[in-house]
């Protein structure tokens, strides 16, 4: 199992997480697919995040002397931690100041290589098999 963290991104965790359930369970080149065409501005870093996860495996499979399917890596863990919040005060009418808040999370994402299900043979729209008979009366 490989894992890759992000620290410190400047992201709102609960946007993230969003993300984060939607690619949960995947393989990783759907996820990869997924996130690439997603609008949303936590796409990128974990876009980024799920490549590096990915890296990973391919490289301590490759230091281990065996090899590794990537087509087959699964997300098996992807989670979205609060960072620290950036505070920063913003200048209002007769001295005061109004706080902003930027919110920061950390995203950890671990990959591991799980078979592809076979898909079930597929089946006749008509039936084709054993064809039902009326029974027949012999006496």
């Amino acid at each position: 199992m490989a894992h890759a963290i992000a620290k410190y991104v400047r992201v709102s965790p609960r946007k993230a997480r969003l993300l984060i359930e939607a690619i949960r369970g995947q393989y990783v080149p759907e996820a990869i697919a997924f996130l690439r065409f997603s609008p949303q501005r936590a796409a990128r870093p974990i876009l980024k995040v799920v490549q590096s996860a990915a890296a990973n495996a391919v490289f301590l499979a490759e230091r281990d002397g065996g090899s590794i399917d990537e087509e087959a890596l699964k997300i098996v863990h992807a989670v979205v931690d609060e960072g620290p919040r950036l505070k920063r005060y913003r200048p209002r009418a007769m001295g005061r100041a109004y706080p902003i808040i930027k919110p920061t999370c950390h995203i950890r994402v671990e990959v591991q290589e799980v078979p592809r299900p076979q898909p079930a043979g597929r089946r006749s729209r008509r039936g084709g098999g054993t064809a039902l008979t009326a029974p027949t009366s012999e006496s």
